[in-house]
């Protein structure tokens, strides 16, 4: 490798790395901004127009803050903790495209590629809580890796049904497979084109896109799967002896997995950057619009996680591990075989639409009866005592509505 080659590279990082923390800035006064419509309040409005500024001064004071290291910690993985939760969000971003021409470096094995890197962070949480020496710090480590692995299964297997459909793990190819008039690379794609091709994943697989979303969130840890650090239960979590810039290396990583997690939505399910107006020349105006599409999809997912953390409470544990076992790991595996018989017997496209939103409606349907078992339980027992009360009542009003006395028997009897 040159060296102009390898300054290339390391410039295209910074450049990456700024992007991203100029993306994180936004997500955090979006959230505030949009929180606070959800619950009536303005939300941040002193810093800055409009509250512009209140993340760089929230930046500003992590940075300041003393950063404490505990006595009886392990001063080495308490400091590696943050990096190994931080390195892979950051390392993910070299094969996510923004544009057809606007990627780090296009892989083949991209979705292999994610799914590898993304399972590193489960290891810097449990050596964060290990590291900290702190019972409630190893709790939270040992919460995050059960939850993580857990909902990690379902990932891997709405990306595989994915791949199965495009026929190819490169996301430009999976992306480019959702709008017409791509030309095929394999005999099965070539197969399939006339069922599939042209349509966007998220018609096609509605069930697999919320569970993609569902066990996204769970990765990700925002609310209701935030429970590996619930300040209600465990203090902090994993993070409870971080403080000032290492807390933020923490908080950093969360919103770049929360906006890895929204762009592969976009990417895999909406149709990533192409929209129903692209200019197909200059080459640069084709990347901007691009980009501009895959901006505005991601972004509308991220509002769709905001809206969530603002209307669902948090889960309990047991609830929480119950869910994935009982729930989303089934359904992801459900997913792969209704994929695989519309595959092999070459149905038309709507056949996997109907499919994926009947069994969709039944297991919403089952979890609404299973949520709402309790409330129904109690209505009945309370509607039973009410009737049991009302019965002397109406006794008392039966014998008390007989012949009344004459007014010769009323005298004589007073």
């Amino acid at each position: 490798m040159r060296i102009v080659d390898f300054f290339l590279i390391i410039l295209g990082l910074l450049v990456l790395f700024t992007a991203l923390s100029v993306v994180v800035l936004s997500l955090t006064w979006l959230e505030r901004k949009f929180l606070g419509r959800l619950q009536r309040r303005l939300g941040p409005n002193r810093t800055g127009p409009m509250g512009l500024l209140q993340p760089v001064a929230d930046a500003v004071k992590l940075v300041l803050k003393e950063d404490i290291l505990p006595s009886s910690a392990d001063r080495a993985i308490f400091w590696v903790a943050p990096l190994v939760v931080l390195v892979p969000s950051f390392m993910l971003w070299v094969t996510i495209p923004a544009a057809e021409n606007l990627v780090l470096r296009n892989v083949d094995m991209g979705l292999f590629y994610i799914i590898a890197f993304s399972v590193i962070t489960i290891l810097g949480l449990v050596l964060a809580g290990w590291g900290s020496a702190n019972k409630y710090g190893i709790l939270g480590g040992l919460r995050s890796s059960a939850q993580l692995i857990s909902y990690e299964i379902p990932v891997i297997m709405v990306v595989i049904a994915v791949a199965m459909m495009a026929q190819s793990l490169n996301l430009i190819h999976i992306t480019n497979f959702q709008l017409p008039g791509i030309q095929s690379i394999t005999p099965e794609t070539a197969r399939l084109e006339a069922g599939i091709q042209n349509v966007p994943f998220a018609v096609l697989q509605p069930l697999g896109m919320v569970i993609f979303l569902i066990a996204g969130l769970a990765e990700v840890g925002r609310t209701p799967f935030d429970i590996y650090f619930a300040e209600s239960e465990i203090v902090g979590g994993p993070f409870v002896e971080y403080s000032g810039a290492h807390w933020s290396v923490f908080f950093l990583a969360e919103y770049m997995n929360t906006f890895i997690i929204a762009a592969l939505t976009a990417l895999l399910f909406l149709g990533g950057w192409h929209g129903p107006f692209n200019p197909t020349s200059p080459q640069w105006l084709e990347s901007l619009v691009g980009v501009v599409w895959f901006l505005v999809k991601t972004y509308f997912v991220i509002l769709v996680i905001f809206w969530i953390r603002g209307t669902f409470p948090r889960l309990r544990i047991d609830q929480l591990m119950a869910f994935a076992w009982q729930v989303v790991v089934p359904l992801s595996f459900a997913n792969i075989l209704i994929t695989g018989v519309f595959m092999y017997y070459g149905w038309p496209w709507w056949s996997l639409t109907l499919m994926s939103l009947t069994l969709s409606s039944v297991i919403g349907y089952l979890i609404y009866k299973h949520v709402t078992a309790p409330a129904r339980k109690v209505a009945e027992v309370y509607n039973r005592r009410r009737m049991i009360e009302r019965q002397p009542r109406r006794q008392a009003g039966r014998q008390s509505s007989g012949p009344s006395a004459g007014p010769e028997e009323a005298v004589s009897g007073g």
